[in-house]
């Protein structure tokens, strides 16, 4: 092989060391593109988990902190809808083995805040109410627009009265009992802040009234506990039942100044503070109106079929069945017109409320974006308590008195010697005594007993 000279050595170390060179920047752009990339991942990914939109939006915000400091707080913006609340995770836990004794409807678990953040989280404006631009009815009776429920309608109420139901207020609770059919059930669990804000109005007709006055337990102020009684004459039925659904389909009518309502059957007792009832399922639901679903009939012509054997109902209908003794709703005009609509089938057909729901609901909901809250019954029964109509009380037997008496004196023993030793003889001994008169029982029974204590 031919020499190598010095310009070929250092000719060949410039073309490895150029080499080397270009691997390392290529080394280096490839960890530097291999960190841009995992920064730019970690960076959306990061975002994704906090976007808002991943959150439910039927669902309120409520910041604990800010609510306890700030107690002063009358309403909360709708704006905060779609941040978390407290009770979002909460879950129904799995119902009891089908084993146990215990059979029928049963309240279950239900999450409230509490009474002061639920007051506190009244909405500051009013719900939007869809518009229903074609509405086609009859009418066979001349009405007058002047004419106000209450003042010779048929369902006339002291002047007084009525100048109490044209106060305003945020929230009322409203019930009626007519034809003393039920007893009147007083609130529990009501909060400080409800007693002083909420009022609780009961309508009852004048048979009724009779029968408080006899009992003594409406004072003259018109108040049974919590209840602001309110006296109606002249009732348009001779049913008390469909009495009853004047006050409870036409409330906005007879309270026009009033923007929430819970109604209750007088049956019903409410055992939770009314404000927590209105944040759990209208304010935290977004919802203007909402009742429970019957606990076990779902089919219309099921209901119909079990008011027709008990001679209740005329007409079935398919959807939907509500369990109708518990109304939770915001007074605007597209729930005042359902309830409208609603009393009008009543009126017409039958008092069986529950069978004409769904007929007025779907022909609302088939022209407006509107929809309606319906909850589980056990639900509903967690924060309204069901007793006995009044009729079923006067008829059943009254209850049985426990008589407890004293158990006889413990007799003492008698340890006799000879037992074990001569069973025969033992034997004509018994036989000896009850042969014997009384005089020779009674000292020998007493010498016994001396005998044991010693």
């Amino acid at each position: 092989m031919p020499p190598v000279s010095s310009r070929d050595k250092e000719r060949v170390r410039l073309v490895v060391c150029r080499c080397l060179g270009r691997r390392r920047v290529a080394i280096l752009l490839l960890v530097a593109l291999a960190l841009l990339v995992f920064i730019w991942g970690s960076f959306t990914v990061s975002k994704e988990t906090t976007s808002p939109t991943d959150r439910p939006t039927d669902s309120i915000h409520f910041d604990n902190s800010d609510i306890i400091s700030h107690p002063s707080v009358a309403c909360r913006s709708r704006a905060n809808s779609t941040l978390d609340h407290p009770c979002h995770k909460f879950a129904l836990p799995p119902p009891p083995p089908s084993g146990g004794r215990r059979f029928g409807p049963r309240p279950c678990p239900v999450c409230y805040i509490s009474a002061e953040q639920a007051r506190a989280s009244i909405p500051c404006s009013s719900s939007a109410s869809p518009v229903l631009r074609n509405l086609t009815y009859v009418c066979t009776v001349d009405l007058l627009k002047e004419n106000r429920p209450g003042r010779q309608t048929g369902f006339d109420i002291d002047e007084a009265d009525l100048m109490k139901l044209e106060e305003f207020h945020k929230v009322i609770v409203a019930s009626a009992i007519f034809g003393n059919y039920d007893i009147i059930q007083q609130p529990k669990d009501v909060s400080e802040a409800a007693r002083k804000n909420v009022p609780f109005y009961m309508f009852i007709d004048e048979e009724t009234e009779t029968y408080l006055k006899n009992s003594s337990t409406l004072d003259s102020n018109k108040r049974i506990g919590l209840w602001r009684i309110i006296v109606v004459h002249n009732i348009p039925y001779t049913d008390a039942r469909r009495n009853g659904k004047v006050p409870k389909l036409l409330l906005h009518r007879l309270l026009p100044n009033v923007r929430y309502s819970i109604w209750i059957d007088g049956k019903l007792q409410l055992v939770v503070d009314p404000y927590q009832v209105l944040e759990r399922f209208l304010w935290q639901q977004n919802a203007s109106f909402a009742i429970s679903r019957h606990y076990h009939r779902f089919d219309v012509f099921e209901e119909a079929d079990a008011n027709k054997a008990a001679g209740k109902a005329k007409l079935p209908i398919t959807s939907d069945v509500p369990e109708g003794c518990v109304i939770i709703r915001e007074h605007i005009p597209i729930t005042n017109l359902f309830t409208c609509l609603w009393f009008n089938e009543v009126d017409r057909f039958t008092a069986r409320d529950q069978l004409s729901f769904s007929t007025v609901r779907d022909k609302i909901m088939a022209k407006v974006d509107w929809s309606i809250n319906m909850f589980l019954d056990c639900e509903r029964r967690n924060f309204v308590i069901q007793a006995y109509h009044k009729d079923l009380l006067d008829h059943m037997p009254p209850p049985v008195a426990h008589v407890f008496r004293n158990p006889p004196p413990l007799q003492p023993l008698h340890h006799d010697s000879s037992a074990g030793r001569n069973p025969g003889k033992n034997s004509r001994r018994g036989r000896d005594r009850r042969s014997g008169s009384r005089q020779h029982r009674k000292p020998a029974a007493g010498n016994r007993e001396k005998q044991a204590f010693l």
